[in-house]
């Protein structure tokens, strides 16, 4: 056994223990333990930055989606099943609000046009409408990532967008390396095809 091997086996024994231990709180929580809620709460809080981060370029918005996430956590704290684990419940929350802020930043950067591009498009600067199809596209691009099933779409973003190794992003989504190879390339896939039968 190698010393990385050792090191990402204690990592994943860390991860584990952490797991377990933030299982027994949101139980403990469930049961009207206020200590334990607010002690699990602030322990998941730079998990919960870190993906929120990850997904929103913008500090503001970014902070705004942990917000809206713990207060999802709170509405929703009693439909946690406490024979599951309590972390992909968590990073599933974090992960469609921040993709809320997404959609909702997209809604308004695609009802929004610049001033400078549309005083050169009214000129006529060839430039200025390839820049303006140049959007266009991404913004279709970002509404049919948006429109991915969840797991292809954190899948995709993990392994695709933000180049992590497969082995990073499983420990980020909780989902397995298998799973996610399988995510992505549906992801893949699904994108190809939607783009293919556009044109």
């Amino acid at each position: 056994m190698t010393l990385g091997d050792v090191s990402e086996t204690a990592a994943i024994a860390e991860r584990v223990t952490r797991d377990l231990r933030w299982s027994r709180m949101m139980a403990a929580a469930q049961a009207g333990d206020a200590g334990a809620y607010e002690a699990l709460l602030r322990e998941c809080l730079p998990l919960l930055r870190a993906i929120c981060r990850a997904r929103l370029r913008d500090a503001t918005e970014a902070e705004d989606a942990v917000q809206d996430t713990l207060l999802t956590i709170h509405r929703a704290r009693d439909s946690y099943n406490a024979a599951r684990p309590f972390r992909p419940w968590l990073v599933a929350i974090a992960e469609r609000r921040a993709l809320d802020r997404v959609r909702s930043r997209g809604r308004r950067v695609r009802r929004e046009v610049s001033v400078d591009a549309a005083g050169e498009i009214a000129s006529g600067d060839a430039g200025a409408e390839a820049g303006l199809d140049a959007r266009r596209a991404a913004a279709n691009l970002r509404q049919a990532i948006e429109d991915l099933p969840p797991a292809q779409r954190t899948a995709l973003g993990l392994t695709k967008i933000q180049e992590l190794t497969l082995l990073e992003a499983s420990q980020r989504s909780g989902m397995s390396v298998s799973a996610l190879k399988v995510a992505t390339h549906r992801a893949l896939h699904a994108l190809r095809r939607r783009f293919d039968t556009k044109e």
